[in-house]
């Protein structure tokens, strides 16, 4: 296949410059790896340490390295249709490698990094100035993915317990966002509660399966689901929705990469609390209310902000 003119490759990013090399890929289920730029190190020292340690641990632990270097923060500007996925080969590569970065979604722009990277979490938490005491969202790939870190959705006894899952089957994927308890496979990094050791005993974590093209790009291309938060102003409680000034605000923080979808509105996703009797929204967002939805009143409201999750 010919190489893409790199006049053409050039004009579809922004002026924040980059040592990477973008190669279009004739395959979207799995994106090209390109070799690792100098921005990109993986210290010899660190490998050999790993090695000694546990060697069967030495390929995913050098995958895990990330130097964020001094070309700085690489700025993708995609079509909002994903027509020119290709595009994102270079994100998949920098989020694989503990990057921590922003991608649009179908409601606001989100702070992103990979799930498994206990690092990189603490660096999102930094970037966003949360404490751990604040539970963060993941971005999902599939019902697959909620029943791997969650103990899903309910479906349906004999006894009379409605099957939820068929309902939410319909309303995904789209802008909700699903708080339901925790497993095992979950880190308990993303729920640690305080500065202690000690972890919440009730485990809970919002899920969402974006109805986004990027997005879905993006992660139909991991191994597994992203971690994510919101992007908002830092000393404001107000989303940001335009990538250019995300950008300029948050490079100097240490933001790695940015993917620009264009501008989004501020329409946050619908948060809905599965943790009950009933489905209940807490936070009415882009998501209509549906008619297996209750909403909760303004005394249980106020009571539930004080565990708000940080979704998108």
């Amino acid at each position: 296949m010919a190489a893409a003119d790199p006049a053409t490759a050039a004009s579809s990013f922004s002026q924040f410059s980059f040592r990477r090399a973008v190669c279009p890929s004739p395959l979207r289920v799995r994106f090209s790896r390109p070799h690792p730029p100098a921005r990109l190190r993986v210290s010899s020292t660190t490998v050999v340490a790993l090695h000694k340690r546990n060697p069967k641990r030495l390929k995913y632990a050098a995958q895990r390295q990330f130097s964020r270097g001094d070309a700085g923060m690489l700025r993708v500007e995609v079509e909002p249709s994903g027509e020119d996925f290709w595009k994102l080969d270079p994100i998949i590569d920098l989020i694989n490698r503990g990057a921590v970065g922003v991608i649009p979604t179908d409601t606001v722009y989100s702070i992103v990094c990979d799930l498994s990277n206990n690092e990189s979490i603490e660096r999102l938490r930094r970037l966003k100035g949360i404490g751990d005491s604040k539970p963060l969202s993941i971005l999902c790939r599939s019902l697959r993915d909620i029943d791997t870190y969650t103990t899903g959705f309910p479906r349906g006894t004999n006894q009379g317990q409605a099957n939820i899952f068929r309902a939410v089957k319909r309303a995904i994927p789209g802008p909700y966002t699903f708080i339901l308890p925790a497993t095992k496979q979950f880190p308990k990094q993303c729920i640690k509660h305080g500065s202690s050791t000690r972890y919440a005993k009730r485990r809970q974590v919002g899920v969402r399966i974006p109805d986004d093209p990027i997005c879905q790009a993006i992660l139909q291309n991991l191994d597994e689901p992203l971690i994510c938060t919101s992007v908002k102003y830092l000393s404001e409680d107000e989303w940001i929705l335009d990538p250019v000034i995300i950008a300029d605000l948050y490079e100097p923080l240490g933001l790695d990469f940015i993917v620009d979808g264009g501008p989004r509105i501020a329409d946050p996703s619908t948060v809905v609390d599965m943790m009950g009797t009933n489905p209940t929204i807490i936070r009415q967002g882009k998501g209509p209310m549906l008619d297996w939805m209750v909403a909760k009143d303004e005394e249980e409201e106020e009571t539930q902000s004080m565990f708000a999750f940080k979704a998108a």
